[in-house]
């Protein structure tokens, strides 16, 4: 018998792709929850085979959820299911410990299919991100239409922090690091991105990420 963790904070979201694990797993335990606090609740408590992660939840950390899981279960494998880039963001979450990295726009069979995938042999790489693998990188072209491919792994965590209005040495403690090096990522951020302020960045990301 498979346990898996649904983390998603989309009603309909959950209760499609349940249909699909227990399609696959007749006898499947599964839990589900729409937030972070709760989802490390579970993971704390309950031996599990797959997280299946969302990333933009209540309370969601970025890429330090996967750390954060890996404490408490370093076996688990983790599958991101998430509705971002995967093109921008997914080689980032494989980098900081995903089993995989799954698209919302998936259909079911590639639902299904990254899902045994994962339990079978731990690990699932969409076409998308193999073609990256092959590339070496994402292409110019990509980094000249969304600017958001040029920030690197902090970058990206620090702007998401950013954006969640956290201040300079909120974030040095949350990443451990020190304030002049959030500092220096965040001046990074706003040269690539071409804004000045906070408010800036929030318009600009909300514009690229639409």
């Amino acid at each position: 018998m498979k346990h898996i963790l649904l983390v998603e904070n989309h009603s309909i979201v959950r209760l499609a792709t349940l249909f699909i694990i227990r399609d696959i797993f007749p006898a499947v335990t599964s839990w589900e929850t729409d937030n972070f606090p709760d989802a490390l609740h579970i993971v704390s408590s309950q031996r599990l085979d797959l997280v299946l992660l969302d990333i933009n939840i209540p309370d969601g950390e970025g890429f330090q959820m996967i750390a954060n899981i890996r404490r408490l279960q370093p076996e688990v494998n983790i599958l991101v299911f998430s509705a971002i880039d995967e093109e921008l963001y997914a080689m980032h979450y494989l980098k900081a410990g995903a089993n995989g990295f799954l698209s919302k726009n998936s259909s079911t069979q590639e639902i299904r299919k990254a899902i045994l995938a994962v339990l079978v042999n731990g690990r699932y790489v969409s076409e998308m991100v193999q073609q990256i693998l092959l590339r070496g990188n994402v292409t110019p072209e990509t980094r000249q239409s969304n600017p958001l491919a040029a920030l690197s792994q902090r970058e990206i965590e620090v702007m998401d922090l950013l954006l969640q209005g956290k201040w300079t040495k909120e974030i040095a403690t949350f990443l451990n690091i020190t304030g002049s090096s959030v500092s220096t990522y965040k001046v990074r951020i706003f040269e690539k991105l071409g804004v000045n302020t906070v408010i800036e960045l929030y318009q600009r990301v909300s514009a690229l990420r639409d």
